[in-house]
């Protein structure tokens, strides 16, 4: 990789890089990425085509928002990455919440990103901060080193989430996890069900069982609906039954 930017991690902020690599997950070419400390990527840029989404699960997200909410106006994103969901939902207003200011700042100057309306901070703190029923929809892509942070993920907060959409909103997670036996993901699953009448979860394919993939779960007060050719190779499954996550603890 040749660096072009490397932040530190620091109290409540995990450390990344930027840089420029010739191969990525086995695909030759021209990319620059995002990647967090423990290598995972956040972002990616194909730099031959820079309009091109390289990860199918932006892909997949904007298929769920778009696909279930056409007139979609309002988004609200923890979590900013590189900024590609929102310059791929076109039309729509995003405000997003991103607790780094370094990670906003590495976005517009080696990624091109640029005019969204980003608020730093904790995700959670302002999404309480906005009015109800404001949003047609709210992404969360809020990776960290050790997974979804635990109070973006507990029944108060799904509640409050709810609290902010539209009727007919939804909710879209982008979280990694095994599939079908993933017991954090049938967690996730099990509590998003206490908010929301209508929750869905999909996953990409994996060869093992045991693999770490891309999952995504989708909540909604109304059936949530995709087409399979759109949601770029992810799989509808059910999780594994999960407890409740809840502020205090998990049970």
């Amino acid at each position: 990789m040749r660096v072009l930017y490397e932040a530190a991690a620091e109290e409540g902020r995990d450390g990344f890089v930027v840089g420029d690599v010739n191969e990525l997950y086995g695909e030759k070419g021209n990319f620059r990425v995002l990647q967090f400390s423990d290598a995972a990527v956040q972002g990616v840029m194909d730099l031959d085509d820079p309009q091109r989404v390289v990860f199918e699960y932006p892909l997949a997200i904007v298929h769920l928002l778009t696909h279930n909410r056409p007139r979609l106006e309002r988004v609200f994103q923890i979590g900013h990455g590189i900024g590609t969901i929102a310059g791929h939902c076109r039309g729509a207003r995003f405000k997003t919440a991103e607790i780094d200011e370094r990670i906003v700042r590495a976005s517009e100057r080696y990624f091109g990103c640029s005019g969204a309306s980003v608020a730093i901070g904790d995700g959670r703190r302002i999404l309480e901060s906005e009015e109800a029923e404001t949003y047609d929809a709210i992404v969360m892509d809020a990776f960290t080193d050790s997974g979804l942070p635990r109070h973006l993920a507990t029944d108060r907060f799904f509640a409050m989430a709810a609290s902010k959409l539209e009727a007919d909103g939804m909710i879209v997670l982008n979280v990694t996890g095994k599939g079908h036996g993933d017991r954090q993901i049938g967690a996730l699953y099990a509590t998003l069900r206490e908010a929301f009448s209508c929750v869905s979860a999909f996953m990409l394919p994996a060869e093992r069982a045991s693999e770490a993939r891309n999952v995504l779960l989708a909540g909604r007060n109304r059936r949530i609906d995709w087409r399979t050719r759109e949601i770029a190779g992810f799989i509808p499954f059910e999780p594994v039954p999960g407890h409740i996550i809840t502020e205090d603890r998990e049970e």
